[in-house]
């Protein structure tokens, strides 16, 4: 165990301890569907709940972060957000399941901000780009996750056993390693903000880069086996293909791409990747072909996988506005346009198509490419 604990090695195991809570309850939404007799209404206002949570936490936990120290919080809300999970899972109506997805949300939401607060700490300390890493733990522990809900589900466990056991083994890998000796830089922060954070000055077209890459991963999330199905035909079984290899290719993709950032920079980075997810978009719209269109979501998946991390990474080391706070306001418009951003294409799509919204979601990855220069280091 001393050889595990590096403060590399205790990021990483941060991230995945989020992801691993957020897929146990993404993968276990039909038990909860089913037990409370959910309609899609109803599903669809706990969900805008649980981001709303997410969004309020944003600039309170950049705040804190800035004040106590990014390190500190990170434990501190890990406990909180474990707490949460078996709360979640023991939820026995729908007020309460509203409840306790609030506070989810709220702890999902503050740990990502002071954890990749710390993440950028650990990685000006290396010297070299090491964000997108941090990110592909947080993916494979979403996977591993949303795999322990499946065994968990065919052996008939309630959510309320399943997330017990899933927080206490949770707990006992990952807590040990968050215990890392680390300082973190700590710096005022302003006593009085706003309820949502959102970027000024140079963080501007930062956050509208980390709005393109979230608008983007969004509506590949919730549209792409929509889209395979009803606008291409594609069997149900096949249409869930889509995001299966868009998120196969973002975690690849975020392992191997920090060397390449080192090497060639944010910027050109940044100006291929957003090329990359809007040919990729494109593509889905001009083929009827289900094979293409998947080409379409691998390219997708390479082209946003380096983006939110670059953003977060860029917001942390600006010069004016503390890191928290940064990350903070930066997070409300990449993890706001995933969270209202599918909303609004469906409407898109309801009054034109959804080929239309795709062409839409597409011009925002350009824009990723437009505004790459702002992903560059500051002075």
């Amino acid at each position: 165990m001393p050889a595990l604990m590096t403060p590399r090695n205790s990021v990483s195991a941060a991230f995945a301890l989020n992801g691993v809570l957020l897929g146990c309850w993404a993968s276990r939404i039909p038990a909860f569907v089913d037990r409370l007799e959910l309609d899609e209404k109803s599903l669809g206002v706990l969900l805008l709940v649980m981001g709303v949570g997410a969004l309020v936490s944003f600039p309170l936990a950049g705040r804190l972060s800035d004040s106590f120290g990014a390190v500190r919080l990170t434990r501190w809300i890990a406990a909180v957000y474990l707490l949460s999970v078996i709360f979640l899972g023991f939820a026995w109506s729908v007020p309460v399941l509203g409840v306790a997805l609030f506070i989810f949300g709220m702890s999902h939401g503050a740990m990502d901000v002071t954890m990749n607060s710390w993440a950028s700490e650990v990685e000006r300390a290396l010297g070299r780009s090491v964000m997108s890493s941090f990110h592909a733990m947080w993916s494979l522990g979403a996977g591993l996750g949303a795999a322990g809900g499946y065994v968990a589900a065919t052996l008939g466990a309630s959510t309320g056993v399943h997330f017990a056991v899933a927080s206490v083994v949770v707990a006992v890998i990952f807590g040990p390693l968050l215990r890392v000796e680390w300082t973190s830089n700590r710096r005022a922060a302003e006593d009085d903000g706003p309820m949502f954070a959102f970027p000024k000055g140079a963080l501007i077209l930062v956050g509208v880069i980390a709005l393109g890459a979230g608008l983007g991963e969004g509506a590949a999330a919730d549209w792409s086996a929509v889209y395979l199905r009803d606008v291409l035909g594609a069997p149900e079984a096949r249409a869930t293909l889509g995001y299966g290899v868009f998120s196969v290719t973002m975690v690849i993709m975020r392992l191997s791409v920090d060397p390449i950032i080192t090497r060639f920079g944010r910027v050109r980075v940044a100006r291929v990747s957003g090329l990359l997810a809007a040919v990729g978009y494109t593509l889905c719209v001009v083929t009827d072909v289900v094979p293409v269109a998947l080409v379409g979501f691998v390219l997708m998946g390479m082209g946003y996988a380096a983006i939110v991390p670059m953003a977060f990474s860029r917001a942390a080391n600006d010069p004016v506005v503390p890191a928290g706070q940064a990350i903070a306001s930066v997070a409300t418009l990449g993890y706001g346009a995933m969270l209202l951003g599918p909303p609004a294409i469906g409407f898109l799509a309801h009054v034109s198509s959804l080929r239309i919204s795709f062409v839409v979601v597409a011009g925002f990855a350009l824009l990723i490419a437009v505004f790459a220069r702002a992903l560059r280091p500051p002075v």
